[in-house]
């Protein structure tokens, strides 16, 4: 069955088409992720297929069952509603329902025709075996579910929808559409202003859903949960690839690298035509050369390969600062409600940090502390020698709207000449005319590349990004996290891209619902951690009652095993005062103390230190490293099953070294997981 059959679609907006014949269909189970760069026409494309706006050409054909759901960017609301009378309109339809259930009933109660009383009670049956299929009877937890995934606090349910914020307002219309349930979504950004818990909940909500879907979105974690097809929208027209976001950007690069040899292939063969015909037109082999100019004239000339170019953005070297570049020593903040206390952490140059957390956690106050823009109630903040900030503010009002582009990134510290200037803007894909234009007039995406040339331009060694990625495509994110990466000075940023944030940090404080935290690695090390803790709560552990008065210990536990990989090993130092000239926590050096330096009449626990095999650690963190191993084997395995591995000579054996490194590691930890379990007590 095929829910859309969208066919030669065309729109212009000038003598430029922005859609120029897009053609697909859409059926049953298919999430498809709709991908291109800013301006290429996603928006306008959804807007027509929700009968937002009229296409020029080309035709549209649903099915007669089709129930469409499409995203309002903005909506309108009928004054004096609260948040859960609009969400409850969304259930009007079954709401109605069930009202007609119930004078069904009556009507039953009273009848006396037999026919009448056949007419009705095979409507009550079709009336109730619909509301059992859409779980009619549980609205009020379907609506609190909802709301409660999309961050809505309880107390703001009887809030005047007209008094909640433009983001606020947005989630609600989000809320809505998913609790309408129509069978085909199509949802443009559905992510924007939900923090990274809200993203994931939205992820495995559209994740079990049974309404097939097209959505755009610049989150590449989201695509890769919710999406298993992807649509890329270019140059009017769009091409199809199976699978998710990751399994595009491969295909994609698959495919360029076969048409690319393709088109140079046939271009050399038609030079070679085009020069014997030019050398024996006139000659003897004038017959010759007639063929080949006919075959020429009859040749399908293989098309240039679609190729959407990332800007190369970049930043110049950066001056050498201190080691230390930020110390910051309990470090505090409250307004109405407290932020945070009590943060304590050391930046050191070279380093990449992220900051995460909900929304209105006081992320952005923490990074304005840092920088001195504000101060803190509590705590003090140090910057080293020779540290040179720039700043990017997510409102960009670095860059003003009254100012030519080409003005708005001049430094102030030195002579920057309008060509440099313009060269400086191309890097971060802003060319010809639109860097005369006024600041106003960009786009948001443009405007975003200016003010991130602006920060190229300041030449610092100590980069401070708040929500870098707002308003950029895929390809200029995938850009600007090579740049960073490449940066040879200090990074601290502020994101809600999971993608991002896994590819640039290497450090991150992060805003948990007990405190701040400082992790050691990137996104992907953070949730590790959080694996490795719920892992090694659910482990079995030995029962103080099980131990006799000699303290001998009980019968082994299981190990432990798990499924998880990063690039990064995790530590954590949630509320723990860190020693940074040693890199070691203060409460590592008490366990030390507490597990080996004890002298005189504990004879037993000295005994059982001087048996130990491997040094102390707690079982925690062994089951950690076991599931971060096991999970690394794990995901080797399906390398070695890919064939282009046994391709690649080097790179197999470079996997097998691995391998073998890996159980060899993971034999060891079991040896001192299973010590551990005897003597940690």
């Amino acid at each position: 069955m095929i829910l859309f059959q969208v066919e030669g679609i065309q729109k212009h907006y000038g003598p430029e088409p922005v859609l120029d014949g897009v053609t697909f269909v859409l059926r049953p189970g298919e999430r498809i992720g709709l991908v291109g760069p800013n301006g290429s026409g996603k928006t306008t494309l959804m807007k027509i297929l929700a009968g937002r706006e009229e296409a020029d050409g080309g035709s549209i054909v649903p099915h007669p069952s089709l129930h469409v759901g499409y995203l309002e960017q903005q909506p309108e609301w009928e004054p004096g509603r609260t948040l859960l009378d609009e969400a409850k309109s969304a259930l009007a339809g079954l709401m109605a329902m069930e009202e007609e259930l119930i004078a069904v009933a009556e009507e039953l109660g009273h009848c006396d025709d037999p026919l009448e009383h056949k007419r009705l009670a095979d409507r009550y049956d079709h009336i109730q075996h619909e509301m059992q299929s859409r779980d009619a009877y549980n609205l009020d937890y379907k609506i609190e579910r909802v709301l409660d995934g999309l961050r809505f606090p309880r107390k703001s349910f009887d809030q005047p929808v007209e008094l909640l914020s433009g983001g606020e307002q947005n989630r609600l219309m989000l809320a809505k559409l998913l609790l309408a349930e129509p069978n085909v979504m199509l949802l443009d950004e559905p992510s924007n202003h939900l923090d990274i818990e809200a993203t994931q909940w939205l992820e495995s909500f559209l994740a079990e859903s049974a309404a097939a879907m097209l959505l755009v979105s610049h989150d590449r974690y989201f695509l890769d949960r919710v999406t298993n097809r992807t649509l890329e929208l270019f140059q009017g027209t769009v091409d199809s690839y199976t699978g998710n976001f990751s399994a595009y950007w491969q295909q994609k690069a698959e495919r360029l690298l076969v048409q690319q040899r393709t088109y140079e292939k046939q271009q050399i063969e038609i030079e070679k035509a085009k020069d014997f015909i030019r050398r024996n037109h006139y000659g003897q082999k004038h017959q010759q050369a007639e063929d080949r100019r006919k075959k020429l004239d009859r040749i399908e000339v293989v098309a240039v390969p679609r190729t959407i170019v990332l800007p190369p953005m970049g930043f110049p070297p950066a001056s050498r600062s201190g080691d230390m570049v930020v110390r910051a020593q309990r470090l505090a903040k409250a307004f109405e409600r407290p932020l945070f206390s009590a943060v304590d952490l050391q930046i050191v140059r070279g380093e990449r940090w992220g900051l995460i957390g909900p929304n209105g956690c006081g992320k952005s106050t923490l990074l304005r502390c840092l920088l001195g823009e504000e101060q803190p109630d509590a705590g003090t903040v140090q910057l080293g020698a020779g540290v040179n900030i720039g700043y990017f503010d997510q409102h960009l009002s670095g860059v003003s709207d009254d100012d030519d582009v080409v003005d708005s990134i001049r430094p102030k510290h030195k002579q920057f000449l309008t060509q440099q200037r313009r060269d400086l803007l191309a890097r971060f894909g802003i060319t010809g005319d639109t860097a005369l234009q006024k600041v106003g007039k960009l786009s948001g995406g443009e405007r975003n590349r200016a003010a991130l040339a602006r920060l190229a331009a300041a030449d610092a060694n100590f980069l401070v990004l708040d929500e870098p990625t707002n308003h950029l495509d895929l390809w200029a994110r995938d850009a600007l996290e090579q740049a960073l990466a490449a940066f040879d000075g200090t990074v601290l940023f502020v994101s809600h891209d999971r993608y991002f944030v896994n590819r640039v940090a290497d450090h991150l404080i992060v805003f948990e619902p007990g405190g701040v935290r400082v992790v050691e690695g990137n996104y992907e090390a953070y949730q590790l951690l959080l694996q490795g803790k719920a892992a090694a709560a659910a482990a079995p552990k030995p029962q103080a009652a099980l131990r006799g008065k000699s303290g001998a210990a009980p019968g082994k536990a299981s190990a432990p095993s798990g499924k998880a990989h990063s690039k990064h090993q995790a530590k954590s130092h949630s509320k723990q005062p860190q020693n940074h000239a040693s890199g070691k926590s203060v409460a590592a050096g008490a366990r030390k103390e507490e597990h080996g330096g004890k002298k005189g009449s504990e004879t037993g626990t000295a005994q059982g230190e001087k048996q130990r095999r491997f040094p102390y650690r707690k079982l925690s963190e062994i089951e950690a490293e076991i599931f971060q191993r096991e999970s690394r084997i794990e995901q080797i395995n399906e390398e070695l099953g890919d064939h282009g591995t046994f391709r690649d000579g080097g790179r197999l054996r470079a996997i097998k070294q691995e391998l073998a490194e890996q159980h060899s590691s993971l034999k060891k930890l079991y040896e001192h997981w299973e010590e551990a379990s005897k003597m940690n007590w």
